[in-house]
């Protein structure tokens, strides 16, 4: 647009253009851009062409902005100083144009003592229809960009017209864009009436406030000329009047409505404000470019010329009135005729209120759908300035999901979802609790403006000279932090992370033969501290450390919990050495960017705050400001949603490079808990080694996890060219993990909303602690767990299931019992291997040759998983989610078991009572279940069993 006004005249004297002013009207442009304040442009048309003042919109700022390279360099510097989202990035842009532009016309302000020289800086086209929200943007941007020749646009609709009158009250100028009727702009003028009553009514000034009110022009032709045409191509029976009406409806509606200023301006009311100060409200005549090429190019500047009127005028409009427009008073000529027009108009049956409602609406998503563009275009620069200090996410689709999700963009662009969900308005989901569970939005930025507490904890930790540290948790509690972990691995100088979450009794002892007790870090993670596990967790430690200390140990124990828990309370009474709080407004799964994650990664060296900063960038990546179609969250979110719950894709097969491998683990608790409920939801499936794709189904989406410079599975290519979708998350370094972190959390906050579901509760996880409390209630009153009888018997193989899939199973021997099972597994259905073992790498080597010819043989996704630690995890979308699965529980006599100081009952006997829980509501599900259960030697047990599922698998 520059380009237009400066190849067309730019240093000619505008004699056409500075005529206006005697006619008592104000050239405006329609125009911003950062270039053509810089290099004097701007000012030589105030000079030359009496330009006197400047408007901008959604659509100018996206054409400055998100071409060219022209502001690169300052969206470079704007960046390096802090992480800001496109949003962010975009207003700073915008206010420093804006800005600049009020320094040029800051003279024609103070010239005409504040009627003239304003420049126009729109609220969020997001908000048209949110008072509140508009007022409170308008409030912000007035005081953020700081200069009295500001006008703020506001759109005039219902909602925008109360958000005036509050915005004329605080003494704020406005420009009201949107008009189109005359019943709208008397509203307007009423608004700004009230407005100025308001604030002089508590003695304040209003002489220094003013404000315009769009009336856009041009449009209005262009609907009703076209639904002219469309009745003369018709031959209709009054086509002489609608020939007589073509390209003047537009002209005449607006006369009409300066007939109502001017009726207005003699009333007592205004001249009882004018005696105070006050300015009128001009009418501004907006789009008054020419869009049919059958009219002249300056009809809609030379027919609305008029005093106490303005004119914003686009630039290649301003460029020809300056060559040949012709001046006179226009704007009060035939009024009678103008009058006649809007008669014959409605006469017609033209519905010119029915055309002027539907531009509003039209123009309001237009100005929207510009905004999408221009922060689409600002993220994109963003993206490319961060380079590789952020990871990317890609996705190969096929066509028909590939249309599903950009329909579904649009949908959530269209209904502004993704900055609901920063609004925390829970309609996005089921209009249930979800709002009271979205603090980790702003964890992040929350924990980087406490960062003090963590580095000061970090090096007070270290200088204690800890060998090890030992995280006792379950769940949201101990995968985030086992991922930090196995991520970045032992940091030279501090002590060695380990994370504990398994009742096995093996998998206790073994923990405990790693550590040096008397020189570790204990650190106790639940939220409410009424979870059985790490309570008995810490019980037995706190044993074992007494024990090598010599006195009570709390000095070498920590606790993150929420506030209030009960394990605050063991804390202090224990004397624990710290206690680091939890945000009771995150769940467990969400909570790995809390201090849940946070206390442990500091304790072991990691640079919590650089960490924190890098993570924080992938938040802004999924900021509210940040369009659907380019939001690295939404889109994820959107590929696993849609593929799931519209194509039947909804098998999430995790790959992911060894250096971040653990980070699958994580991500089945977060996806499976999260989604997995009401029978519907997703089935995440990690560690399957890749195969042909001849052995999977349709029932897939495949997630890359990328590290560095890792070359992708091989297998991948095979996978995409038979139509798999697979979206890729590549990480250049390894501490982006936090970022990764977040874009699954958003990811999985939009995917419930996809399902319709509450994506941050966990029914048939608390269903499982109730059934598995009972259990150990029983076993304390009577010193044994309630009976219960194999169905049937082979060796030292014991099968266990309710009536129902007993009565499916037969009683033959292992073989024909298990072929029996797994000839119930179908297309789209998954295999779950729950094993109740120590989780070694022994024990996951045999899961792994198991799933793997379950997969090959069935085709179907496996899962293989080690309980109880699953039952935080996975276990709510195999009780809750769709009805696929079909499960065989491993559970095994105890090599040994460990006793739990003050409990009658050991965690032996827990991990059984945790089994049966399970397994019983598994069956009360309806699910198709089966347990085994190995006496005698673990190893043989695995082998017989093992060789018992293949000869099964093969039919013999």
């Amino acid at each position: 647009m520059a380009d237009t006004i400066s190849k067309t005249g730019l240093n000619e004297v505008g004699s056409a253009l500075r005529g206006l002013e005697k006619f008592g009207q104000s050239p405006w442009l329609d125009f911003i851009q950062r270039s053509f304040t810089e290099n004097g442009s701007l000012k030589k048309l105030v000079e030359e062409d009496g330009l006197r003042g400047v408007t901008s919109n959604p659509a100018i700022f996206e054409k400055a902005i998100g071409h060219g390279t022209e502001y690169d360099p300052a969206i470079r510097t704007l960046l390096d100083r802090e992480p800001l989202s496109a949003g962010a990035l975009y207003e700073q842009l915008a206010i420093d144009d804006i800005r600049a532009a009020c320094g040029v016309l800051r003279p024609v302000f103070d010239e005409t003592k504040g009627l003239d020289g304003y420049v126009s800086l729109e609220v969020s086209p997001y908000l048209a229809f949110d008072a509140k929200g508009t007022i409170a943007e308008a409030r912000r941007l007035w005081k953020a960009v700081e200069r009295q020749n500001l006008m703020i646009k506001i759109p005039g609709t219902p909602e925008g017209t109360g958000a005036v009158r509050e915005a004329i009250a605080d003494g704020i100028s406005v420009n009201v864009t949107l008009l189109f009727s005359l019943d709208a702009y008397k509203g307007v003028l009423e608004a700004y009436i009230s407005g100025l009553e308001d604030r002089a009514s508590k003695g304040e000034d209003i002489s220094r406030i003013s404000s315009v009110a769009s009336f856009f022009v041009s449009r209005i032709d262009g609907k009703i000329d076209g639904e002219i045409d469309r009745r003369l191509s018709e031959n209709h029976a009054d086509s002489a009047a609608l020939k007589a009406l073509r390209g003047k409806v537009a002209i005449a509606n607006a006369k009409v409505a300066y007939q109502h200023y001017l009726e207005v301006k003699k009333s007592a009311r205004w001249q009882a404000l004018a005696a105070k100060g006050a300015n009128p409200q001009r009418l501004l005549w907006a789009s008054t470019g020419t869009k049919d090429k059958a009219y002249s190019d300056v009809l809609y500047v030379e027919e609305l010329i008029g005093p106490e009127t303005v004119n914003t005028i686009p630039p290649a409009t301003f460029d020809a009135f300056r060559d040949h427009g012709k001046l006179r008073a226009s704007l009060e000529e035939n009024v009678e005729d103008a009058v006649h027009v809007m008669a014959e108009a409605k006469r017609l049956g033209l519905d010119l209120d029915g055309v002027t409602a539907k531009l509003v609406k039209d123009g309001c998503e237009a100005f929207s759908e510009s905004f999408d563009t221009l922060l689409g275009a600002v993220e994109a620069k963003r993206e490319a300035v961060l380079g590789k200090r952020l990871l990317s996410v890609s996705a190969d689709l096929p066509s028909d999901l590939k249309d599903a999700v950009a329909g579904a963009t649009k949908e959530w662009s269209r209904s502004g979802k993704v900055r609901r969900i920063w609004a925390r308005d829970a309609s996005v989901w089921t209009n249930g609790p979800e709002a009271d569970w979205l603090a980790w939005l702003t964890i992040v930025q929350d924990r980087l403006a406490h960062i003090d507490e963590l580095e000061v904890f970090a090096r007070e930790a270290r200088s204690r000279g800890y060998s090890d540290i030992l995280l006792l948790g379950m769940g949201g509690s101990s995968l985030g932090p086992e991922v930090l972990a196995e991520t970045f691995g032992k940091a030279a100088g501090w002590p060695t992370l380990h994370v504990l979450d398994s009742t096995d009794p093996q998998q206790v002892k073994t923990l405990e033969k790693a550590i040096d007790p008397a020189k570790t870090l204990f650190i106790v993670a639940s939220k409410s501290g009424g979870t059985l596990e790490p309570n008995i967790m810490f019980a037995h430690f706190w044993a074992v450390a007494e024990k090598a200390l010599g006195k009570a140990p709390g000095e070498n124990f920590v606790a993150i919990t929420d506030p209030g828990s009960n394990m605050q309370k063991v804390a202090e009474g224990k004397g624990f050495w710290r206690i680091f709080y939890g945000n009771p407004k995150i769940g467990g799964r969400y909570s790995v960017l809390s201090n849940f994650g946070l206390v442990p990664a500091a304790a072991s060296g990691i640079d919590v705050r650089a960490f924190l900063q890098s993570t924080l960038l992938m938040v802004e990546s999924c900021d509210g400001g940040a369009p659907a179609a380019v939001n690295p969250g939404t889109q994820l979110g959107l590929i696993l949603g849609v593929a799931g719950k519209t194509f039947g894709r909804d098998k999430v097969t995790i790959v992911a490079s060894k250096g971040i491998a653990s980070l699958g683990a994580w991500l089945e608790q977060l996806i499976a808990e999260s989604t997995g409920k009401i029978g519907k939801g997703l089935i995440p499936i990690d560690e399957e080694t890749l195969g042909a794709p001849e052995v999977y189904g349709k029932d897939r989406v495949f997630v890359d996890l990328r590290l560095g410079s890792d070359a992708a599975d091989s297998r991948l290519a095979a996978l995409r060219a038979a139509g798999a979708p697979v979206v890729t998350v590549t990480l250049p370094e390894a501490i982006q993990i936090g970022q990764a972190f977040f874009l699954f959390e958003f990811a999985t906050a939009v995917v419930g909303s996809v399902l319709e579901i509450d994506p941050f509760d966990q029914p048939d996880v608390e269903f499982s602690k109730v059934e598995t409390r009972k259990l150990t209630d029983a076993y304390a009153e009577s010193g044994t767990l309630p009976p219960e009888a194999p169905f049937a018997t082979d060796g030292a193989l014991s099968f266990y299931a309710d009536a129902k899939n007993t009565a499916a199973l037969g009683k033959g021997d292992a073989v024909s019992i298990l072929k029996a099972h797994f000839d119930r597994v179908g297309p789209g259905d998954y295999v779950g291997l729950l094993a109740y073992i120590e989780r070694d790498p022994q024990t996951r080597e045999w899961a792994q040759s198991v799933r793997l010819a379950l997969r090959d043989a069935l085709h179907v996704a496996t899962a293989a998983q080690f309980g109880p630690r699953f039952l935080h995890s996975t276990g709510q979308a195999y009780k809750g989610g769709p009805d696929s699965g079909v499960f065989l529980q491993v559970t095994a006599q105890d090599a040994a078991d460990v006793p739990v100081p003050g409990a009658a009952y050991s965690f032996g006997v827990v991990k059984a009572a945790q089994a049966r829980g399970d397994f019983e509501v598994l069956a009360a599900r309806g699910r198709r279940a089966l347990r085994v259960h190995i006496t005698g030697s673990l190893q043989d047990g695995l082998k017989t069993l093992s060789d018992a599922i293949l000869a099964a698998l093969k039919g013999e």
